[in-house]
């Protein structure tokens, strides 16, 4: 008589019954049919699996085990994405809603009576760039060690708090001061938005996923522009209109993020909002994407493997090329519209098309992405307008024509939904918890560096026309097309090499397609690099 298959089970999994109906069920599992010794680093780059302590593994193994023992059928996980998608991306929008409305204020503030004009306000501009590149780094890691949707929505509320102490300082050092401060606040938002994305959301959602949040980007400028009209026809003789958008942003950042501190789940594993069953569906669904959930353990080699990866220092260049054109723009645009002849009202109403604009190129490149699973492509389609609004801007200098001149400055925005898709790059190829902490911080300094050189391409000696920033602007964009095509011819050539390795396994340890699977759920929570895992695909 043939002897009982085993089968494996997470203790979690076990309480529920392997009833009929029920969304999942036991696999059998055979130690002699599956082989478990760990592929060597020799062979693949990999690591040992089988040594793994808890403080080296993802902390999804405290509900699933290494290899997948529960099944959800897809309409079980179709409803369980629309519980997510319910929660988790308007949280995000509302936090990137608030911080780029927060981090664009000094735009409004300055045709809205700031006293800091001249150089003190590029100088003032470049502060919160300052801040946010001081403090990247301890932010991200001090977010790994903590918990991350509970550390977001501290900061959130410090920098409410920190915005409404703008209507209080009028002197050049107070407001450089706060500024700073302010950077320092904002600096974790994007890397911890990725993180939580990356966290509940396969490869083919993340980038629609992200997009659903940079939106916000285009949106503020909308919903900016004509808050800050409303309230420019304010003559309250006790308090100046750029004081009232100060006290009025910086109170809406504190509800935001109180709802973050109350609302928003750290990882699957402790998403309160989500059943038992729900949570290992949820883990499941991203187990066969090798990304990972959640480690707390700062790795010094997967920090080592960021620094030394080629592709970390092209994502490094093309978010370079999109931040110094940035850094110009939020806080010289309306100035450039108002140059054109119009007044400081009509300028903050005309700029709210471009807000628009860019929404709709966020929303498109993060569909295209996903739907084509393509990253630099959507890139590129996103610069190519940009690239012809400088054009317009600097051949049309000079001519009179505002219709023309003010919809060049509506195209030239597009190029911001790049940065979106640099954010779901991040999130879809990079692997290991430490690894994607310091890419998203690599990537988030760049920023924050380049927003700051940003700031001194628009130089008051310049004024109205600012034609070298504009000039600067079309190079950027121009050569970052280029980059963005050697980013994805690389990540297909690594893909080709990992089916490569992966035959070759095949071949000489006589396994089926099957044991290949089980190998890549194994290694799926052990918290390894794309480096280490053979099993990882690149997203072009």
């Amino acid at each position: 008589m043939e002897a009982p298959r085993k089968t494996l089970r997470t203790p979690e999994a076990s309480m529920v019954d392997n009833e009929p109906g029920k969304k999942f069920e036991e696999i059998p599992f055979d130690e002699k049919e599956f082989p478990t010794s760990p592929i060597s680093v020799e062979q693949l780059g990999s690591v040992s699996i089988e040594d793994s302590d808890s403080a080296n593994v993802d902390e999804a193994l405290q509900l699933v085990g290494k290899e997948q023992t529960a099944q959800f059928s897809d309409e079980f996980n179709r409803k369980l994405r629309r519980k997510l998608d319910l929660l988790i991306p308007p949280l995000c929008a509302a936090v990137y809603f608030t911080q780029f409305l927060d981090k664009t204020s000094l735009n409004y503030a300055s045709i809205m009576g700031l006293p800091i004009t001249g150089q003190n306000y590029n100088l003032v501009s470049m502060a919160f760039y300052l801040g946010f590149l001081f403090f990247e780094f301890p932010t991200v890691y001090l977010s790994q060690k903590t918990r991350v949707a509970k550390y977001l929505g501290v900061n959130i509320v410090l920098w409410g708090i920190i915005l409404m102490l703008h209507a209080v300082g009028t002197s050049f050092g107070a407001f450089f001061a706060l500024r700073f401060l302010l950077g320092m606040c904002e600096s974790c938002v994007a890397p911890i938005l990725i993180l939580i994305i990356s966290m509940f959301y396969k490869k083919n959602e993340q980038a629609s996923r992200i997009s659903w949040f940079y939106v916000m980007n285009g949106l503020t400028q909308v919903f900016g522009g004509f808050v800050a009209y409303g309230i420019s026809f304010s003559d309250n003789p006790h308090i100046a209109p750029f004081k009232i958008i100060y006290l009025f942003l910086g109170g809406l950042a504190i509800i935001v993020g109180i709802s973050v501190l109350i609302w928003l789940p750290d990882s699957p594993v402790r998403a309160h909002f989500l059943t038992q069953e729900e949570r290992i569906a949820a883990l499941e669904r991203v187990r066969n994407d090798q990304g990972g959930v959640a480690n707390k353990t700062i790795k010094r080699k997967q920090i080592i493997e960021a620094f030394t990866d080629i592709r970390t220092w092209l994502i490094v260049l093309t978010t370079l090329m999109t931040s110094i054109p940035n850094g110009g723009l939020s806080n010289f645009s309306n100035l450039i519209v108002r140059s054109f002849g119009y007044t400081s009202k009509q300028t903050l109403i005309l700029s709210t098309p471009g807000g628009v604009i860019a929404a709709l190129m966020t929303l498109f490149c993060g569909w295209y992405s996903d739907r084509k699973n393509e990253r630099m492509v959507p890139i590129m389609i996103a610069l190519v307008p940009s690239i012809v609004g400088a054009a317009m801007l600097i051949g049309l200098n000079n001519s009179g024509e505002k219709g023309p001149l003010l919809f060049a400055t509506y195209l030239i925005g597009a190029y911001g939904s790049s940065l979106s898709t640099v954010y779901a790059y991040n999130a879809s190829n990079t692997s290991g918890h430490t690894k994607k902490s310091t890419v998203n911080a690599m990537t988030l300094l760049t920023f924050s560096l380049g927003n700051i050189i940003g700031t001194e391409i628009f130089l008051p000696k310049d004024a109205p026309a600012y034609i070298p920033g504009k000039i600067a602007i079309m190079i950027l964009l121009t050569v970052q097309l280029g980059i963005s095509l050697l980013l994805r011819w690389i990540n297909l050539r690594l893909n080709k090499k990992k089916v490569v390795q992966i035959e070759e396994l095949k071949r000489s340890r006589r396994w089926t397609e099957n044991d290949v699977q089980k190998e890549r759920e194994r290694h799926a929570f052990m918290d390894l690099t794309d480096k280490e895992n053979i099993y990882f695909v690149y997203t072009a």
